[in-house]
C-alpha cells in the first residue's frame, strides 16, 4: 500500500514475529504512563492479541501498525484507537521505542502517513490525541502536523509524582 510508505519509514501490520517486540513495549514501565497501563502483560496475552490483530478496524475499533525503516528495523508503534465510524473520528497514539531513534523524523513521517491514511482511506473527519502537559516532544510533534490544543484536563492522570494535567488535541479534516 503506497499510502503507508514514506521516504524513510513505512507502516505495516503486526506479524507473529513481532511477539517479543510488542511484549517488551507492553512491559516497559517507563512508558506505561502513555497507555495508562498498570500491570505487566504475559507473553500468552500478547500472543493472543497478535492472533487477533488481523481483525478489521470496523470490528476491532482499533488498528496498531509497526513503524519500520527500509532496513526492516522496527522503530515503534502507531495506533488508531476509539475508531468511531458513525462520527468519523478516532484517537491516535505513537511511540518510538529507542531513545537513539527519537528526534530523527521517524515519528513525524509515521504520523503524516497515518493522518493521510485516516483521511484518505478511512474518510475520517477528525483525529485526536491525549498528551501529558509536560510531554513537550509529543506536543511539538502533533502540533507540527496541524493538531490544536482544544482543552486541558486538570489533574487528569495520577503518577508517582502526583496528579498531572493532560491536553486534548484535535485535527479536523477540512
Amino acid at each position: 500500500m503506497i499510502t503507508l510508505k514514506g521516504e524513510h519509514t513505512y507502516l505495516r501490520a503486526l506479524e507473529p514475529e513481532d511477539l517479543d517486540f510488542v511484549h517488551k513495549i507492553e512491559n516497559d514501565e517507563n512508558i506505561w504512563h502513555l497507555s495508562h497501563t498498570q500491570t505487566p502483560y504475559s507473553r500468552f496475552l500478547v500472543k493472543q492479541y497478535l492472533d487477533n490483530a488481523h481483525q478489521d478496524i470496523y470490528k476491532a475499533k482499533q488498528l496498531r501498525l509497526v513503524i519500520s525503516s527500509y532496513k526492516d528495523e522496527v522503530l515503534g508503534l502507531i495506533d488508531i484507537f476509539d475508531f468511531d465510524f458513525k462520527n468519523k473520528r478516532a484517537g491516535i497514539g505513537i511511540v518510538i521505542t529507542e531513545e537513539k531513534n527519537r528526534g530523527k523524523g521517524y515519528g513525524q513521517e509515521a504520523l503524516s502517513l497515518l493522518i493521510n491514511y485516516c483521511f484518505e482511506h478511512l474518510h475520517l473527519k477528525q483525529l485526536y490525541c491525549n498528551i501529558a502537559e509536560n510531554n513537550t516532544a509529543s506536543l511539538s510533534l502533533f502540533e507540527s502536523k496541524g493538531f490544536h490544543k482544544i482543552g486541558l484536563k486538570k489533574d487528569w492522570n495520577y503518577t508517582n509524582e502526583g496528579y498531572k494535567n493532560e491536553y486534548l488535541l484535535q485535527l479536523i479534516n477540512r
